[in-house]
């Protein structure tokens, strides 16, 4: 039994004396408005691509707040406002709301989180 003991610590060991690779941080997630899967701004569909969570629950739970006391369409218009859009979206299949709501996420937000 000493034997498989040994043979294990020197295993140990040596994984100790390997030298790490180098590791990039990986830049903070950030909350974006879906381009694909949207059926006003895309909010919901950010927030699903954002936290795992499906955007058929994220749509309920906006369903439940307007009926609980409508604030749950108060916060799905600050959000519409506040969260940028997708990096990829197209400028060109953007309508009136949407144009708004660029206009005012910029204005709000000014030009240091536009979209790359």
């Amino acid at each position: 039994m000493r034997g498989g003991s040994a043979a294990r610590q020197a295993r140990a060991h040596d994984r100790h004396d390997r030298p790490h690779p180098a590791r990039r941080p990986r830049p903070p997630r950030q909350a974006r408005r879906s381009a694909t899967d949207r059926m006003a701004g895309g909010v919901c569909g950010g927030l699903a691509e954002y936290s795992g969570v499906d955007a058929v629950l994220w749509r309920v739970g906006f369903v439940a707040l307007t009926l609980l006391g409508g604030s749950g369409i108060v916060v799905y218009l600050l959000l519409w406002v506040l969260l940028p859009p997708t990096a990829g979206e197209p400028d060109g299949a953007t309508g009136p709301l949407e144009g708004l709501a660029r206009r005012l996420h910029t204005a709000v937000n000014g030009s240091r989180s536009n979209p790359v």
